[in-house]
């Protein structure tokens, strides 16, 4: 303990003098405890010591157990040595006995083997020399199974001459054969009845012999079948292409009639698959000569004729022939002899070579009924296409009849077609389209029965000319305008009269042309799903869909156009009006009134048959048309008063109501927010011009130029002039603008309405002198996808596409439109 802890100890123990009385009990406690420690701590010295000398005579001990131990085990080891040589002594002389005995067991019973294979050859031989096929057969597997023990001994004289023998037996075995095989199909075996028996039997033998016997031997049959078919069809009467389908009656015929005596031959063999390949190599052939030696080109009809009952053919014999050959895993024939002997049972050596034939003959037998079952192998061979394909390269007239076909049909259709709707449909749509496509499906069902290669392509190419020159027939028929350089000149080519009728017979056409559109894209996915992988490619209608876009593009502008010509007699009336002689102003004017009409008469059967995107592109261009023409009009006027001004303010805004109500009136408000904001906009320039007469003549510089800051001093003279003021007098008010540093360019006012040549870029056009104001194609686009319809398929995106790239062309309906 610390010595601070050893004093808190006293002090704890004797806090007072009268607790002191207890320091002898205390003392004497303590010498008693020291006094037992110290004795323990004696008996554990002396147990330590005690115990140390122990252990040294354990180990001593056991050391000693280990010497002995170690002696013992040398002792066993010199013992087992000793041991081991005597036992080696001992079995050295019945080794030698063992081998002497697998010697003499293995000679035996290669002697035994030997005179088995030496009576199997002889028996073999006498076989072979009557032409007892079914016992050969049998007998043939045995001497090759008992030749297979002798693999080993090639270099013996007497093993090698078996051989050869065996080899000369087999050799006459083909030979008997292939000479018995010559009389079938010659007609012996109706009169033989034996003959086919016989037969049977030697297609065992075949079996049993290399497998290129047999092979030789089917093809000499197929060969020898097929010598009369080659002669009769080579002849001038029916090689020709008329006479194809004989040949077809002719094998089948052939097949049909020998059914029953080919069943010598075993299931296995195949023959008349084997035939039917054969029949059709040569039948190809001699079709490509007959085809390549034609000297015009071949009727379609007799063509046709030949190629569909070829792939009838062809189909009849996939059918029959489909089935994927079974193989069979059969056990070695061999596999008993190949057991190993016993070498202290050796009683089996007996057997005799008549045991193992009829072993062979049951397996044969076995083998023969089992292959009556067998489904023929399809071996990889496609029969389709194997006769027809010859044909493709000369189907470009069937090509070229179908072409004429179709266009010969189209322009039926065309002047067939009534132009109008019958009562009761619901499609908005020509008749005549579906027509059309009607006639192209019926065409593409009849090919692809045909043919799936370059001649499907070459009549997709045909079907796309087709579509081209019915979307040609639509576009002619709109209704034009003035042509000419006249026309041109004097802005009459925009001019186009329509009437009631053609209005509708437009979006008759606007619509058609959207479902060819559509549809001629889906023909493109379907030929592309059944023609070959290799040409799917060169499946595209994308030339087709441009061409129907140009005449929905066309259809439209030929749309407004009209609509804006019906507007020239109002817009002529307003200029007649006596403005500066009106005395008072009263409700809004006649030719407002006739603009009503015009537009109460049209546009709801617009709104009833254009879709939403055609119709907001039809608004748009007709406020970006009127808004203009309505504010250029205002120039025509001779002289304005301030009553005429007040009296005309009061007409353009009835003409604004007029226009913000169209949307209502066809019955399609999707995009009336930005339609009524884009008139507003076009409208109220009108307003603004008409409040600039109706200033004070010593403000009218302020208030053009507040209202109109993009005016011109040439537009702001000729307010003056419709103010009527004298030049002297504006003379003065032209100088004072002139100072006031406009900074606005000098333009000519426009004389008439400014006519867009593609309807789906200009959005707005201001037809004041200033210039015209074009949107950009982003906000073509926002009104487009404000309407509910993606704009990205048949709306405004592909417009403008289709719009920039026909200005770099030379030909087609979108460089006709550009210069129109």
């Amino acid at each position: 303990m610390e010595k601070s802890s050893t004093l808190d100890y006293i002090n704890q123990m004797f806090p007072t003098e009268a607790s002191l009385s207890g320091v002898e009990p205390l003392m004497q406690k303590v010498h008693n405890e020291i006094r037992i420690v110290d004795t323990e701590i004696l008996a554990a010295v002396r147990q330590q010591s005690n115990s140390g000398t122990k252990a040294k005579e354990d180990l001593a001990a056991a050391t000693r157990a280990v010497e002995e131990l170690m002696y013992k085990i040398r002792e066993i080891k010199t013992k087992a040595e000793q041991s081991e040589t005597m036992v080696q002594e001992i079995c050295r002389d019945i080794k030698k006995l063992d081998f002497a005995k697998k010697h003499i067991t293995t000679t035996i019973t290669a002697l035994h083997r030997l005179t088995m294979l030496v009576s199997a050859i002889e028996q073999l031989q006498v076989m072979a020399s009557k032409r007892q096929y079914k016992e050969a057969s049998a007998q043939l597997e045995a001497v090759s199974q008992l030749c297979s023990h002798f693999d080993g001994y090639r270099d013996n004289p007497k093993i090698t001459e078996l051989r050869d023998k065996f080899k000369n037996i087999k050799q006459i075995l083909k030979s008997h054969v292939y000479s018995d095989f010559s009389s079938l199909g010659t007609g012996k075996e109706t009169e033989e009845s034996s003959l086919l028996q016989h037969l049977t039997d030697a297609c065992l033998v075949v079996d049993a012999l290399e497998p290129s016997v047999r092979e030789e031997l089917v093809k000499n049959f197929c060969d020898r079948e097929l010598i009369s078919y080659q002669q009769i069809f080579e002849g001038a009467e029916l090689a020709k292409l008329d006479k194809t389908e004989r040949r077809y009656a002719w094998v089948k015929r052939r097949l049909r009639t020998n059914e029953e005596i080919w069943k010598i031959f075993p299931t296995s063999w195949h023959v008349d698959y084997l035939l039917c390949i054969q029949f059709c190599k040569l039948t190809r052939s001699q079709l490509e000569d007959i085809l390549e030696n034609l000297k015009e080109k071949p009727d379609v009809g007799t063509l046709l004729m030949a190629l569909q009952r070829t792939i009838e053919f062809e189909e009849e014999l996939a059918e029959k022939f489909g089935g994927s050959g079974s193989t069979r895993n059969v056990t070695n024939d061999f596999e008993e002899s190949d057991k190993p002997e016993n070498n202290n049972n050796n009683n089996n050596n007996n057997q005799t070579v008549l045991d193992i034939r009829k072993k062979y003959e049951k397996k044969l037998a076995a083998h023969q009924d089992d292959d009556k079952d067998l489904a023929v192998p399809g071996a990889g061979f496609n029969f389709r296409g194997i006769i027809s394909s010859c044909f493709e390269p000369h189907l470009m007239v069937y090509v070229d009849f179908e072409e004429k076909t179709l266009m010969e049909n189209l322009e039926k259709l065309v002047q067939e077609e009534t132009w109008d709707m019958d009562d009761g449909s619901q499609t908005n749509i020509l008749s005549s389209s579906m027509q059309v496509f009607l006639i192209i499906r019926r065409s593409l069902k009849r090919c692809s029965a045909l043919t799936k290669n370059q001649t499907l392509l070459n009549l997709f190419k045909v079907f796309q000319r087709v579509l081209k020159a019915y979307a040609t027939k639509l576009f002619m028929k709109l209704p034009k305008g003035g042509t000419g350089i006249v026309a041109a000149a004097t802005g009459m080519d925009g001019h186009i009269k329509t009437s009631d009728k053609d209005e509708r017979m437009i979006c008759y056409i606007v619509n058609t042309a959207e479902y060819c559109h559509k549809t001629a894209g889906e023909l493109a996915e379907n030929v592309s799903k059944i023609i070959d992988a290799q040409l799917a490619d060169g499946v595209d209608m994308s030339e087709v869909e441009d061409e129907f876009s140009a005449v929905i593009t066309k259809a439209l502008v030929t749309l407004v156009n009209g609509l804006e010509t019906k507007f020239d007699i109002e817009m002529a009336a307003m200029t007649r009006v006596p403005w500066a002689t009106l005395e008072s102003v009263g409700d809004q004017s006649e030719y407002v009134n006739n603009i009503k009409l015009i537009l109460n008469g049209s546009i709801p059967v617009l709104g009833t048959l254009l879709s939403p995107v055609y119709f907001q592109f039809f608004l748009d261009k007709l406020a970006s048309s009127l808004g203009p023409r309505f504010y250029l009009n205002i120039f025509k006027c001779k002289q304005i008063s301030e009553t005429g001004a007040q009296q005309m303010l009061l007409d353009t805004q009835a003409v604004k109501t007029i226009l913000l109500d169209i949307p209502s009136l066809g019955k399609q408000t999707s995009g009336a927010a930005s339609y009524s904001k884009f008139v507003s906009r076009e409208m109220s320039k009108a307003e603004a011009l008409l409040k600039v007469i109706l200033s004070p003549v010593d403000s009218v510089a302020d208030t053009y130029s507040a209202l109109l800051p993009e005016g011109t001093p040439s537009e702001f003279q000729r307010i003056l002039d419709l103010k009527g003021l004298k030049k002297a007098d504006q003379q003065t008010i032209l100088e004072d603008f002139s100072k006031r540093g406009s900074g606005i360019s000098q333009v000519p006012i426009a004389t008439s309405a400014v006519q867009a040549a593609a309807p789906v870029v200009v959005v707005s056009q201001q037809a004041s002198s200033y210039g015209a104001m074009i949107a950009s194609r982003e906000d073509v686009l926002t009104r487009a996808a404000a309407l509910g319809r993606g704009a990205a398929t048949t709306g405004f995106k592909r417009f403008l596409a289709l719009t920039e790239a026909a200005k770099d062309r030379t030909d087609g309906p979108f460089r006709k439109l550009f210069n129109a």
